[in-house]
């Protein structure tokens, strides 16, 4: 297919979308994830993104976009709340990259918040919800609409959550290609390939964190637990971001 027919697949209903999406993700699992990235390059409508929370394995997917296209896109949504090693992490894989790093945050800033709303991560499952709509959801939605993004990619696992297992390497969401390059990669494929590139960890990862987001809703792993449960109290895995658009 071409570049022309993949912009008006958007405008074709969904079963129409679904039928064809099947096919071209038969074709994208052959593949390996840097002929993926080619393929979706070459086809797949600009503009084209990155979004990263920078968390443990992030660098894996920079540097596996920074091969192929250096200067596209890559967006953060800061939510003011996290990690000081986090923020150390994104400076240094901003100048390792040379990253066109693009951040987008709430119209209210972390103060302004909790004057407002109170700390919405202690209100239970609403109150997280509600946060993360406010401080993820809705800057990204306004990222895509500011940036005209046609093609999302990201670098969702399945083996990260339940909720992710059965998540295609291509799929539309609100008429926009969201695309997984590394969603059907192991723990061992990132492992081996970070360390044949001497690809740097998050710092958190050496204090136990296997996920990590905000500093009020991240742990350390526990023994027995899997890395969605250190995630918003255990009450959740997602903040809506890759799913609420």
């Amino acid at each position: 297919m071409t570049e022309t027919n993949f912009y008006q697949l958007l405008q074709l209903d969904k079963e129409q979308q679904q039928s064809t999406l099947a096919e071209v993700n038969k074709q994208l699992q052959a593949m390996t994830a840097q002929q993926r990235i080619k393929w979706a390059l070459k086809y797949l409508p600009g503009s084209h993104i990155l979004s990263s929370s920078f968390g443990v394995q992030s660098a894996l997917m920079l540097h596996l976009i920074n091969e192929q296209q250096p200067d596209m896109p890559v967006v953060l949504t800061d939510t003011g709340y996290l990690f000081s090693e986090t923020y150390q992490f994104i400076e240094q894989m901003r100048e390792r990259f040379k990253l066109n790093l693009k951040v987008y945050r709430s119209d209210y800033s972390s103060a302004w918040q909790e004057a407002k709303y109170g700390k919405l991560w202690e209100q239970g499952l609403e109150g997280i919800d509600t946060y993360n709509r406010i401080n993820k959801v809705e800057p990204m939605q306004r990222a895509l609409q500011e940036l005209k993004v046609k093609t999302w990619f990201s670098g969702l696992r399945a083996e990260q959550s339940d909720s992710r297992k059965d998540l295609p390497i291509l799929a539309i969401r609100s008429g926009v290609y969201k695309f997984l390059p590394i969603i059907d990669w192991s723990t061992k494929q990132v492992r081996d390939t970070m360390f044949e590139y001497d690809l740097p960890y998050n710092p958190l990862y050496d204090k136990g964190y296997v996920s990590i987001g905000d500093t009020h809703t991240s742990r350390p792993l526990s023994e027995g637990e899997k890395a969605q449960d250190t995630r918003f109290l255990g009450l959740k895995r997602e903040c809506g971001l890759h799913w609420d658009i």
